[in-house]
């Protein structure tokens, strides 16, 4: 299938590692034009290789710390810079850290509502103005299935990421029909983090292998595995693209079947 945003220009926030690599790989294989951003630049360069080598389209990597209002412009800027507009948006942040209620600071939750809700916030409005301009406006905000069943010991993803969903919501219809926004709920990916979980329960003796490590994920999923990155990505790229025209507002798991809501 033809998803019609070849040559369309895209920003993937949090995009040198995980799903959002796998969401801006994706895009670019599509042949989008793609711009790449996170704080370490090495990495960055990494996996703007990887990104290029997917596609036709052109990628930008740019160093950004999405909690910095400053950097989000100056994101903004370089990316309508390098292809001449905007057209999709996907907002990705790393995950807060883990920990119970009463084990989570004043500071912890103004730090992970400055990563996970202001980030968006201040990205969308400085892409606003670009993607009305576009035949294509799209957003698509990448949370978690925390959003719908909470995870024990994350109650800053639970809490937090819920603002995430909200702005969507209004987004979706405050900006239409010029701008679409979808949100997408992962589960369990094969992603570096998961992988680098696994290992360490093995290095721990808590199993025998890391195969065994991993099925362990997926034992609450009904397809009985655990996703793969890429699959989260062409999530994100039919999300983003015109075969989705008529999407919006949608909060989408792609977690295997695990959430029951």
């Amino acid at each position: 299938m033809d998803l019609g945003i070849a040559g369309n220009a895209a920003l993937v926030t949090a995009s040198s590692s995980g799903l959002g690599r796998a969401s801006a790989k994706a895009l670019a294989a599509e042949g989008a034009n793609v711009a790449i951003c996170a704080r370490g630049e090495e990495k960055l360069q990494d996996a703007k290789e990887e990104i290029d080598a997917a596609g036709d389209g052109d990628v930008v990597a740019v160093p950004t710390d999405i909690t910095d209002p400053d950097e989000i412009e100056a994101l903004v800027d370089a990316t309508v810079e390098e292809f001449g507009g905007l057209d999709h948006i996907v907002t990705s942040a790393g995950g807060p850290p883990s920990g119970s209620f009463l084990d989570t600071t004043e500071r912890d939750w103004y730090e992970a509502y400055d990563l996970l809700v202001m980030s968006v916030v201040r990205l969308t409005k400085a892409a606003h103005p670009h993607l009305v301009e576009s035949d294509a406006g799209s957003i698509v905000n990448v949370t978690s299935t925390s959003v719908r069943e909470a995870i024990d010991g994350l109650v800053l993803s639970n809490a937090v990421r819920r603002g995430v969903v909200g702005l969507m919501k209004t987004q979706a219809r405050e900006w239409a029909p010029e701008v679409r926004a979808n949100a997408v709920l992962p589960g369990a990916h094969e992603t570096p983090r998961i992988q680098e979980l696994v290992e360490a329960s093995v290095e721990r003796g808590e199993y025998d292998s890391y195969d065994e490590g991993l099925a362990d994920w997926s034992a609450d999923i009904p397809l009985d595995r655990v996703g793969q990155p890429s699959e989260f990505g062409d999530a994100v790229a039919f999300l983003s693209s015109e075969r989705a025209s008529f999407v919006n507002g949608v909060a989408m798991p792609v977690d295997g079947g695990r959430l029951r809501s």
